[in-house]
């Protein structure tokens, strides 16, 4: 198959889903009939096209874009479902992708979701993030969120 030597990768990237404001990177396309009563917004469903940086700030170098969505999936907690790429768009990873899918307890101080998969100079990944929370604004919904990537890959 050509593939060359497993290797193991580490890096920080930074994921900001914007909730708020006049353009949103996350919206919401679907609810279900109890989602507004309940305390954790259970059944809803949010399209994201997040910009991932560099650093901590928005305004910080663009890297990618997470694209995919998160779904409220828990009744007694802040526990979503988040199916996304990590789609890289400078550097040496530039027009590669990380698929992550997993459970992501929100106000949990780290939270650990698996790696997929991949596509480009990340196919056949495989490993795990590790998502810290860096700010969330309970008012607006807007976050800023650490990723520390841990993926296998040739």
């Amino acid at each position: 198959m050509g593939l060359k030597k497993e290797k193991l990768s580490h890096f920080r990237v930074y994921w900001h889903d914007i909730v708020g404001g006049k353009n949103p990177t996350a919206v919401p396309v679907a609810n279900a009939p109890g989602t507004k009563k309940s305390p954790t917004a259970f059944g809803m469903i949010t399209m994201i096209d997040d910009p991932i940086t560099e650093g901590p700030e928005l305004s910080s170098k663009l890297i990618g874009r997470a694209q995919g969505l998160y779904a409220s999936a828990s009744l007694g907690e802040l526990g979503l479902l988040m199916n996304m790429n990590f789609a890289f768009m400078v550097g040496k990873y530039n027009g590669s992708t990380i698929s992550i899918m997993g459970r992501n307890t929100v106000f949990s101080k780290v939270r650990e979701m698996p790696i997929i998969g991949g596509s480009g100079l990340f196919r056949f990944a495989r490993g795990y993030v590790q998502a810290r929370t860096h700010m969330l604004n309970l008012t607006n919904g807007d976050a800023s969120v650490e990723y520390n990537i841990y993926v296998f890959h040739f």
